[in-house]
């Protein structure tokens, strides 16, 4: 006997593996220059030189036993202290070492958070489009996963949608910035009406709706936008946090939880990611990458790369006729598929090797998604074929 469940995911690769898969194969008998693969976001700017002299310079002068040994469950004191100051001095709201809580990368972090939340009957939202693996996560825990969409005409949080979604057994609300998959950062604006719309319906409801933020993306931005600090705008707010991205760091899966003491029942929700990472079996963050990120926390990514490429494909893509939003932040790109159907448009683009994510996974129709963190040599081969697709019948 196995669980159902956990088969049918387990068995099944989600399309953007599959795809990612796809290219590596097809590499083989083609040519990697012959494939143009915008599936998978691995971020493709090396991690920054501090990260590698670090790690060399704990591994040559700390004890083999510390550096590889157990750290405490939540992360190693000191490190956290490291983190909480580094927090507390960007975004002007105090932190304590207390508030933090270790991860191996954003995944768990967001897991623990489900499942600290999930009660009897509990609900969670996700702003549609979402990252796929919010549905599979909430309803691990038991809880209903209920999807909310956007305004698409702008990508901004639906407040009407929102509010109409909010029960007696909402939880949480999970909200990505910048975006998974369209590159938008929610406005400071919207965040304060939906604190507001919370706000409201926790004392309608006599217990408080968290705002889960998973920040994965926070230091990816372009043209000066600034990504406000949800904590700062709603206090009832659970950080779920990796470098992975930042820090240019996927493999090695390092983030955190963070709960601040102003939010509701902090000290106990702590505990209770505390036991929901211990019944999951995700305590204990890797020792050796915790110190580097102490030491690396506070270094931001040099995008010029990622910018480059930003607009080479966005600029590209619009003179050919695509419809698409210039994304604000991380390293997608949200394109209405020609034609309105996002699988068919990707099945034709797949038979010229251009693998692309149509929108369905993502929890809504007519669109795909590119990942645009890729040589920029692969987006200037590419954009012919990009051209062809969209021309063909």
């Amino acid at each position: 006997m196995y669980n159902k469940t956990a088969y049918a995911l387990g068995s099944v690769r989600s399309y953007i593996r599959e795809v990612f898969e796809y290219g590596r194969q097809q590499s083989k008998i083609v040519g990697e220059e012959n494939v143009f693969d915008y599936s998978l976001g691995n971020p493709s700017i090396p991690a920054p030189e501090k990260v590698n002299q670090t790690i060399h310079h704990v591994l040559d002068t700390e004890s083999s036993i510390k550096v590889h040994g157990y750290t405490s469950g939540p992360g190693d004191d000191t490190i956290r202290e490291a983190v909480a100051r580094n927090l507390t001095e960007r975004f002007g709201k105090r932190i304590r070492p207390a508030n933090l809580f270790f991860t191996c990368g954003a995944a768990p972090a967001l897991v623990s958070a489900l499942k600290a939340l999930a009660c009897e009957g509990s609900e969670v939202i996700a702003i549609a489009p979402y990252f796929p693996e919010y549905k599979p996560f909430t309803e691990s825990v038991g809880s209903k996963f209920v999807a909310v969409s956007v305004d698409m005409s702008t990508f901004q949080i639906d407040l009407d949608a929102l509010a109409a979604a909010i029960n007696e057994h909402t939880q949480a609300i999970i909200i990505n910035s910048p975006n998974n998959p369209t590159g938008v950062v929610f406005s400071a604006e919207t965040l304060t009406k939906v604190a507001g719309i919370l706000e409201n319906a926790s004392a309608k409801y006599s217990h408080p709706i968290y705002i889960i933020a998973d920040e994965p993306y926070r230091e990816l931005v372009y043209d000066g936008v600034e990504v406000p600090f949800i904590p700062n705008i709603y206090r009832d707010t659970i950080v779920c946090y990796s470098w992975s991205k930042s820090l240019s760091l996927p493999g090695e899966r390092i983030g955190y939880v963070m709960i601040a003491d102003d939010a509701t029942d902090s000290g106990e929700l702590l505990a209770a990611v505390a036991g929901a990472a211990r019944m999951l079996g995700h305590v204990c963050a890797p020792s050796l990458i915790q110190r580097a990120v102490a030491e690396c926390c506070g270094i931001m990514p040099d995008l010029e790369a990622y910018d480059v490429n930003r607009n080479l494909l966005y600029n590209g893509l619009t003179e050919i006729g695509y419809e698409c939003a210039k994304p604000q932040g991380a390293f997608y790109l949200f394109v209405k598929a020609p034609g309105g159907d996002a699988k068919a448009f990707a099945e034709k683009a797949k038979t010229r090797n251009l693998l692309i994510v149509p929108s369905d996974g993502f929890g809504v129709p007519g669109y795909f998604r590119l990942s645009y963190c890729v040589s920029r040599d692969m987006i200037e081969r590419s954009l012919p074929v990009f051209k062809e697709v969209f021309e063909s019948d």
